[in-house]
């Protein structure tokens, strides 16, 4: 099994007649899915999604993929190819298409209606899009495209076969096999069976669910659970869940018939999608059940159920401030149940336990994972993961989409079928693997990072700013002003010091003043004149006594001022 290694130089030219993989996000991290395929000069990408941040990235609202390594070559992009509609693949799209907007888009139906509306919110014109369908072909300059019908958390997901004059790759996206589907629509092992039987050179197999034994619980399953807490739920019910996640929506919306409530949509992202959804035949609302969320306040509480956003604990959304009780028009009342329907993404932890609590100290009845089947994954377990291996065959194997534990689990399932070690390629984000005459190995490393988006600014935020963002966070600063006379250079005036965001008060710094003038004008004697200078001499002196007699590490911020 070949390994990434943190020495690797960059990758020489293709040989001829190879592929290329660059993955740019998704191989050690849940979310930002994109890879690029490169063949006879020409660049095909899979997925271009985002990730969201955790609690060490204050502020920062979303993270994208690197498009660095690309940039200067986005005119050789044939098409992004788009396997499925969740915003870990699809939501960094409108930041890829401002650098190229006519990049042709290529995706099943729904997910394509879900992108037009983000690009219609980024103001970006729609461009030329191609609907696809499980069993359609399509090609695009040296790449061949088919489509595989596979199951997932949402609906019309799709896996890629690209056939290129280096061989075939088979990239099957998000996947499980849930074999009794909401939708009747199976993961399609006949076609990756006759697919293995063409050849598939090299395999990139989903990792998220590899360290999960057995096989992933069909979505039916939860159905039997809503109609229990239904059943006992004597006021308002609110379910949080991903608002994309289609077919969990439907099964609150046939709950909530058979047990006489009217629901309502709240969070703005819940509200269109469940519309696109419906619009195009994914979504089937019975008749009279759907109300606009602000008149569900009319019906007793025991005719009402609220379809929320917010199941990560987003600070922003709807379920967070129903949680906080600043929602403009819902309010958490004791004996009300919130089910909370969608897994734990790794690093949300602590934001959905604060906003389980929040609820909790209201009197809310909070069903989740934890303690009810209320959610099942959209990822294949190992043992679905070891079936698709014996069934495909492949020559070479990429598992991606996963942190780093879940595609080594990916990588030892490979490998306890029989492909052989060297064949198993471990990668991670900027690990360039190669696929030359069979064989795929690690070619290099490309330079790629997070691209962090604050607001409206793409890519200003460094792991620099996010580092003085954590320590004003947890340690609050220090501002210290010193005047020095521009003549003499000595100290004129001041320190004057004062403290935000700890427990520190104005009052204690004054044994550090005569200290800090005591540096300056030996700083000065010196021959330092530079105001930058004597800036970090003044934050030298200020942290060590605030470090060694307070045990906190502020953010020192000095200020000298000639006058």
């Amino acid at each position: 099994m070949s390994h990434p290694h943190p020495e690797l130089s960059a990758p020489a030219d293709l040989a001829p007649g190879g592929l290329r993989v660059i993955p740019l996000g998704g191989l050690g991290e849940i979310g930002r899915n994109m890879t690029v395929f490169e063949h006879e000069g020409r660049l095909l990408i899979v997925d271009c999604g985002v990730l969201f941040p955790e609690d060490h990235h204050p502020g920062v609202d979303l993270i994208l993929p690197d498009f660095a390594p690309i940039r200067d070559r986005l005119d050789q992009v044939e098409a992004l190819v788009l396997t499925h509609g969740h915003e870990d693949h699809i939501g960094a799209a409108p930041y890829l298409l401002r650098e190229r907007e006519d990049i042709p888009l290529v995706g099943s139906e729904l997910t394509l209606a879900l992108l037009g509306s983000k690009l219609r919110e980024h103001r970006l014109r729609e461009t030329v899009h191609h609907v696809v369908k499980e069993g359609d072909t399509i090609s695009f300059g040296p790449f061949d495209l088919e489509f595989v019908a596979v199951n997932h958390s949402i609906p019309d997901a799709l896996a890629v076969a690209i056939r290129t004059g280096a061989g075939m790759v088979l990239h099957t996206g998000d996947f499980k096999m849930d074999q009794l589907p909401l939708d009747g629509r199976i993961t399609d092992l006949r076609a990756f069976a006759r697919l293995g039987e063409e050849g598939v050179d090299l395999f990139l197999t989903d990792s998220t669910n590899a360290e999960v034994p057995g096989f992933t619980t069909s979505e039916r399953s939860i159905g039997p659970v809503l109609d229990r807490v239904f059943h006992t739920s004597e006021q308002r019910i609110i379910v949080a869940c991903f608002a994309s996640h289609v077919h969990r929506v439907q099964q609150v919306l046939d709950a909530a018939v058979a047990h006489g409530r009217k629901v309502g949509y709240v969070g703005r992202s819940m509200v269109r999608n469940m519309a696109i959804a419906r619009e195009l035949g994914y979504l089937t609302v019975p008749p009279d059940v759907l109300v606009d969320a602000k008149e569900l306040a009319d019906l007793p509480p025991e005719r009402q159920v609220l379809v929320s956003t917010g199941s990560q604990g987003e600070p922003l959304s709807a379920l967070s401030r129903i949680a906080q009780r600043n929602h403009n028009f819902v309010h958490i009342e004791e004996g009300d149940t919130v089910i909370l329907a969608s897994s734990l993404i790794p690093g949300n932890e602590n934001a959905v336990y604060r906003v389980i609590n929040g609820l909790a100290r209201w009197g809310a009845n909070v069903v989740h994972k934890g303690n009810a089947n209320v959610h099942v994954s959209g990822h294949a377990s190992a043992g679905e993961l070891l079936y698709c291996y014996n069934i495909v065959k492949p020559r070479n194997v990429l598992p991606v989409h996963g942190e780093i534990r879940h595609m080594r689990a990916n990588a030892e399932l490979a490998r306890l079928t029989g492909i052989p070690s060297d064949n198993v390629v471990m990668a991670e984000d900027g690990i360039v693997v190669d696929l030359v005459d069979g064989e795929a190995r690690v070619a290099g490393k490309v330079d790629c990072g997070y691209v962090f988006v604050d607001g409206a600014s793409v890519g200003d935020i460094t792991e620099s700013d996010l580092k003085d963002r954590r320590i004003l966070g947890e340690e609050g600063f220090v501002s210290v002003i010193v005047v020095v006379d521009s003549v003499s250079g000595k100290v004129a005036g001041g320190p004057e010091i004062h403290a935000r965001g700890n427990t520190l008060d104005d009052a204690v710094f004054e044994e550090i003043k005569q200290p800090i003038v005591d540096a300056v004008n030996a700083a000065v004697a010196e021959g330092v004149d530079d105001s930058y200078q004597l800036q970090q001499t003044v934050r030298r002196v200020v942290g060590r006594w605030v470090s060694g007699r307070h045990r906190a590490r502020p953010m020192i911020i000095p200020i000298v001022i000639e006058a």
